[in-house]
């Protein structure tokens, strides 16, 4: 019936709902539109059944409570919904264990998983892909599908802004031991403070938390540091109210830059951060695993996409107080 009114095959009904990806985007509009008409809703269980896929995916993530991720997590809801598929949500809470039994457990209840941020080691993630079809986004695997915010240029641009603003010592606040995105920031700022002839400390590892930032800024302020960078706009916070508290103003006294731009025109003052495209790489995920998915992208099992972060700046920062 929707086929006759729609004036194309029932194949092609059938692939408005459960391919959508490989049609016209106008053909699965008008098809959908004439099946909401006549009042037709596709029957997933015995769709199931017939193509041995469950239209479900799952997106992983470390933390849920980050501000990071929601915006990552939404990217991949609306993604895959527009594509007919549903999505599972699961929170690792950081833990790498909980991270590897999800993994397993979601193997069994959906057609692929987004893993975001991963804490797993690389040989335990690159297994774990030769038996379900998984995407990595911000974690780099070689020859595992992976998404990667690339916030190494924006920290060098960073690191630029305030060596530029007269800042000579330095100081990052890290964020988990086990994050890849860490190690990277950690290596772009170290290479380009050597650079510039300017000194790096790093406080951590910490917890992408409010109250680690907190903690962390009596540690910052022990090094002498009058610019700091901070993991993310969370730990980036957290120093802002340490800072405060020990009688610090930003950026009169210290400046501070955060990154992943998630929180950084909420705070006070407005935070300069790192600018990632997270919705974006959320979207690139999804087309990435529905393709792995449907066999269209066996022959990039090694395909990483690269999505570049830029510096934003605002508020936090200024000129080196003269004392220093």
């Amino acid at each position: 019936m929707v086929a006759a009114a729609a004036g194309v095959s029932a194949s092609t009904v059938s692939r408005a709902y459960s391919h959508p990806h490989l049609l016209r985007p106008d053909t699965v509009d008008r098809v959908r539109e004439i099946a909401d008409e006549l009042g037709y809703v596709p029957h997933y269980p015995a769709r199931a059944l017939s193509t041995g896929r469950l239209g479900t995916i799952a997106v992983v993530v470390p933390d849920i409570a980050n501000p990071f991720f929601p915006p990552v997590i939404r990217a991949v809801e609306a993604a895959a919904g527009r594509l007919g598929v549903s999505t599972l949500l699961a929170d690792t809470d950081e833990e790498p264990q909980k991270e590897a039994d999800l993994l397993l457990a979601l193997q069994r209840r959906t057609d692929g998983v987004v893993l975001v941020s991963s804490r797993l080691p690389e040989a335990t993630v690159r297994a774990r892909s030769l038996v379900h079809p998984l995407v990595l986004v911000n974690r780099d695997v070689e020859g595992v599908r992976r998404i990667l915010i690339d916030t190494a240029v924006g920290m060098r641009e960073a690191i630029d802004h305030l060596a530029g603003l007269g800042h000579r010592r330095l100081a990052y606040v890290a964020g988990p031991a086990s994050s890849w995105s860490d190690s990277e920031r950690r290596r772009a700022l170290t290479a380009r403070a050597r650079e510039l002839g300017v000194s790096l400390s790093v406080s951590g590892p910490h917890r992408p938390e409010h109250e680690e930032g907190r903690a962390a800024a009596a540690q910052v302020l022990r090094t002498g540091a009058t610019g700091v960078i901070a993991f993310d706009d969370v730990l980036a916070q957290g120093m802002l109210a340490g800072l405060l508290e020990a009688g610090v103003a930003v950026p009169r006294d210290v400046s501070l830059v955060g990154c992943d731009d998630i929180l950084a025109v909420r705070t006070v003052p407005p935070l300069s951060t790192i600018h990632g495209p997270s919705a974006e790489a959320g979207r690139a995920a999804v087309d990435l695993l529905l393709a792995h998915i449907d066999g269209a992208g066996e022959d990039d099992a090694a395909a990483a996409v690269s999505i570049s972060a830029h510096f934003v700046h605002r508020a936090s920062t200024g000129r080196a107080p003269r004392r220093a």
